[in-house]
């Protein structure tokens, strides 16, 4: 029997940025972070209130085969392109690029890859690009 995944944060934008923070503080910056280290980072972040919904950081910060195996290895059932198109629609900024003009926001951007998800994200995406850039 597999296990369903818990709801998405509900500040995307926000929870991103302090996982991310947390993640290259603790483990400096990389193409992907592996899911124990996102479910670290998201235990020692203000979003950890005894609910885990580590996984949405999972699927913003780790690789495709990381994120499925750990899942297959939890029985959770998550789907990693669904999770982080989600993930990316939430990112989408409309009125500007703050998410990453945080001076010691120094992270790699890789892990968007794009190629999986590019078919589900049409809205946003090109101001969210130009903020990562501006930002870092």
């Amino acid at each position: 029997m597999s296990i369903s995944c818990s709801a998405a944060p509900t500040n995307k934008k926000e929870y991103v940025t302090d996982i991310g923070k947390i993640l290259v503080k603790d483990y400096g910056k990389k193409k992907y972070y592996k899911p124990e280290e996102v479910k670290s980072a998201h235990r020692k972040s203000k979003w950890y209130n005894g609910i885990d919904f580590s996984c949405w950081g999972m699927s913003t910060f780790s690789s495709h085969s990381d994120f499925n195996y750990y899942h297959e290895q939890t029985g959770e059932a998550c789907d990693y392109v669904e999770m982080k198109t989600e993930m990316l629609k939430g990112l989408s900024l409309s009125s500007g690029s703050e998410i990453f003009d945080l001076p010691d926001f120094d992270i790699d951007a890789s892990w968007l890859d794009f190629g999986e998800v590019f078919g589900y994200i049409l809205e946003g995406i090109g101001e969210f690009i130009a903020g990562i850039f501006d930002g870092v």
